[in-house]
């Protein structure tokens, strides 16, 4: 074949081609061979469903240190050789009990002292008192010897007081501790004897961040878990708030009670602190309705079988839906599936979403999101 030939058959094949995307295209651009698909080929199908509201809850958690109802750390009153320990780590006692005597002999001779010389003061009184109306006694002679049995009185209650500091009681009803001091020991008045803590019900302290400090009252029920026992929960109560907000940390201390009548927990453990507030009501899609923009986030309404472009603000995402704040209601039908490739104005065709694959009309291309 000449080249004349073949330059003549390659100019015919060019013609064919470009004459057949004319025929396809009808002389349009990409966009509008696009469109123009989209209008022989019908409505876009889509999954859709009823907008729907929910109420917002807000969970705040925090963590938390427990400390019983009571505690207190044991010292003795005075320096002493110990006498007696007795009572055993862990063991329940009540209120007054003797945990530790210390050496008292001296103690006790000073009560018996005080007792005589009181008893001898009470003697004399009663015998001025009979002597000084004869005159055989002056009325001054009656007073200093009023006055020395009221100093007799007082030495007794004096050496009574030495004598029951030489005894350590527990202050209240509670569980004792370790010690570390046994019957020998010489004590001070800075030697720990042992902690002593009321159990029975546990206070939990944490800090609730300023933002939500207005909505806590006493009396207010709290979920607590344990940082040691994941699988329980426990209900409390409110029982104190803090008067100010901290200016370091913008929160408010907040206390809260917890009944331990099976002696589980124990004061110094941690817990993760849940606290629930219910705020407004908003429209709740599904997440997979919501797209983003550069002018921020969106959905699709279908209006009049047509879609629509909503812009939204986020509130908040709970559990695979979204709460959304924009101009909606409950009468609007949102697109679920198939928002990939909708333009404005786009006629729908809508089925109701039912959670499994969605297959598409062939119109609906994918591609980027507005």
């Amino acid at each position: 074949m000449s080249l004349k030939a073949q330059i003549g058959a390659i100019a015919i094949l060019i013609a064919v081609v470009v004459g057949g995307w004319f025929w396809t295209t009808g002389g349009q651009d990409g966009a509008g061979s696009v469109e123009t698909q989209r209008k022989r080929s019908g409505a876009t199908l889509v999954l859709t469903e009823p907008l729907e509201l929910a109420e917002d809850k807000i969970v705040v958690r925090a963590i938390g240190t427990g400390e019983a109802l009571k505690s207190a750390s044991l010292y003795p009153s005075v320096a002493g050789q110990v006498l007696a320990v007795e009572f055993t780590a862990e063991e329940r006692v009540a209120a007054g009990k003797v945990l530790v005597r210390l050496d008292d002999k001296h103690q006790r001779l000073a009560v018996r002292l005080a007792k005589v010389a009181l008893k001898e003061a009470g003697r004399q009184v009663r015998r001025l008192e009979k002597l000084t109306p004869t005159g055989v006694s002056s009325i001054a002679r009656l007073q200093t010897v009023q006055a020395e049995y009221e100093s007799a009185g007082l030495r007794l209650d004096q050496a009574k007081a030495a004598l029951e500091d030489r005894t350590v009681r527990a202050p209240f009803a509670g569980i004792i501790g370790l010690t570390e001091i046994a019957k020998g020991d010489r004590v001070t008045e800075q030697t720990l004897i042992a902690t002593l803590d009321d159990r029975s019900t546990i206070l939990v302290e944490f800090n609730l961040p300023e933002a939500y400090a207005a909505r806590v009252k006493v009396g207010d029920k709290v979920k607590l878990r344990p940082w040691s026992m994941r699988d329980r929960e426990f209900t409390g109560v409110i029982s104190a708030t803090g008067s100010r907000i901290d200016p370091v940390t913008r929160s408010l201390k907040v206390k809260v009670r917890i009944d331990n009548p099976n002696d589980r927990l124990r004061p110094g453990i941690s817990f993760e602190v849940s606290l629930e507030f219910k705020g407004g009501t908003y429209p709740s899609v599904r997440e997979v309705a919501v797209l983003w923009s550069r002018d921020g986030a969106y959905l699709w309404r279908m209006t009049a079988d047509k879609a629509e472009k909503v812009f939204v603000k986020i509130v908040r995402r709970d559990r695979g839906r979204i709460l959304v704040d924009g101009p909606l209601s409950t009468r609007d039908t949102i697109v679920v599936e198939g928002v990939q490739g909708l333009r404005i104005g786009q006629r729908l065709k809508a089925k109701p979403f039912g959670g499994g694959k969605f297959d598409g009309a062939p119109a609906a291309r994918p591609g980027k999101r507005s």
